[in-house]
């Protein structure tokens, strides 16, 4: 038994759901159900009962479920007082960001925290939220900002900040690219470029609840993996894409970004950023950048 399989059964524990586990933990769902069945073995035990439809844990898993968060819970904490130190002396920071932060949030904040430490070395790591999330877990990145889960895991922080502003982009060829603003009744009949759910669930979950919020059917045309390539996909006219404002500020030939007209009752459909870092870790440069996005929050929600 090792601490690895440990964290794989506490959270495929608080998921009840191998698939969801194993993406949480950024694993191939047949490695995840491995480790699990190495830690049964090792035990000598069953510690989940598995249907077709159904998992559930059995009595034998419930008391290693409190025993095993215990253990992390204290292993956690022995790495963090031994990180102390060296993180007061270190002058390097690893920040993750999905892209629209990473174009609009990052160059204002990281603007900020220069001049208060200027001495400090940024590195910066661009990437969709599943991939940052077990980067932060594993300790390779300090802090990161990221769409915020409806599932995240126990051993993370995750804070709300505030909501990026949806716009619209389309090919500047288009008919409709001359408008100042565009409602979703006007996209109802144009294909539709979506991020891929398995990737990106909330910004695909977004785009479709605006089209059922205005009670439009949307003409999905392609499901796209990554955020870039769909702005590239809008400029050569495969469709039009739902995407943050932040994105705009990255410009794309051919590609006008329009902003969206949202109803009343729509105010709060905007896309949640969040930022995300190890619990019960102390880390000095982390909490002296999270102090400055505290003082200038206002102004970057602003322009969000």
């Amino acid at each position: 038994m090792n601490l690895h399989q440990l964290r794989c059964f506490v959270v495929a524990a608080e998921e009840l759901h191998f698939g969801r586990a194993a993406q949480r933990l950024d694993m191939l769902p047949s490695a995840f159900g491995r480790f699990i069945r190495l830690l049964e073995e090792c035990l000598h035990t069953t510690l989940f009962v598995r249907t077709t439809r159904t998992v559930s844990l059995t009595e034998d898993g419930k008391t290693l479920l409190r025993d095993a968060r215990k253990v992390l819970t204290h292993t956690d904490s022995i790495e963090a007082r031994f990180r102390k130190n060296v993180r007061l002396k270190a002058t390097k920071l690893s920040v993750g960001a999905v892209e629209s932060a990473a174009a609009g949030l990052l160059p204002m904040l990281l603007n900020d925290f220069r001049k208060q430490r200027p001495d400090v070395d940024v590195q910066l790591v661009e990437d969709k939220t599943i991939r940052l999330l077990p980067r932060v877990q594993s300790g390779g990145l300090d802090i990161a900002f990221v769409r915020p889960l409806k599932s995240m895991a126990s051993s993370l922080v995750c804070r709300p900040l505030f909501r990026e502003t949806p716009v619209v982009a389309i090919a500047a060829s288009h008919r409709l690219a001359r408008r100042k603003r565009i409602a979703i009744e006007d996209l109802a009949d144009q294909p539709l470029l979506l991020p891929d759910r398995h990737s990106r669930p909330l910004s695909h979950d977004f785009a479709i609840k605006l089209f059922e919020d205005a009670g439009r059917e949307p003409e999905i045309a392609q499901i796209v993996d990554e955020n870039r390539n769909i702005v590239d996909l809008v400029s050569i006219g495969m469709g039009i894409a739902i995407v943050p404002r932040w994105t705009s500020l990255v410009p794309v030939e051919g590609v006008a970004f329009l902003p969206l007209v949202l109803e009343r009752s729509n105010a709060s459909r905007h896309l949640p950023l969040a930022a995300v870092w190890t619990r019960h870790s102390r880390d000095a440069l982390r909490d002296a950048l999270l102090d400055t996005l505290k003082r200038n929050i206002q102004r970057y929600a602003a322009q969000a």
